[in-house]
């Protein structure tokens, strides 16, 4: 068994050629701050589920996927071009929410940290304490 599947190779090249379309080849402002974070294809290379992400409001997120939609067209075209796969994948565009879910665990941890008051400081001396008394 393969490791790294055809799929997956197919979905880095996807994602390669997105990156470099939302760089060079759109024009649309709507799509002007977006990053694709990653491709992933069904094993049979029918559809390709891009996920991006952006800075900003919910209702820039809803921008971004018109945007995507309204440029579908294009991109699957210049992929098709690009790529010279028998079958062009359907192209589908989720928001990646991972960056949010990270951003409010990162804000629970300060929380929790001033909470509980937790200075790096006093935790690197106790620490050192605690190894001398061990020798």
């Amino acid at each position: 068994m393969k490791p790294y599947g055809r799929a997956d190779r197919v979905g880095e090249q996807v994602l390669k050629e997105i990156s470099q379309l939302l760089k060079h080849g759109l024009k649309d402002p709507r799509l002007d701050d977006v990053v694709v974070t990653g491709v992933r294809m069904t094993r049979d290379l029918r559809i390709a589920r891009a996920y991006f992400s952006i800075f900003g409001d919910p209702e820039r997120i809803q921008q971004a996927l018109e945007g995507f939609q309204s440029a579908k067209g294009f991109i699957k075209r210049e992929l098709a071009a690009r790529l010279g796969l028998r079958y062009m994948p359907d192209l589908q565009f989720y928001y990646d929410e991972s960056f949010d879910y990270g951003e409010r665990i990162e804000e629970i941890l300060k929380t929790i940290k001033a909470e509980n008051g937790f200075d790096r400081s006093t935790s690197a001396e106790k620490s050192k304490d605690s190894d001398r008394r061990s020798r």
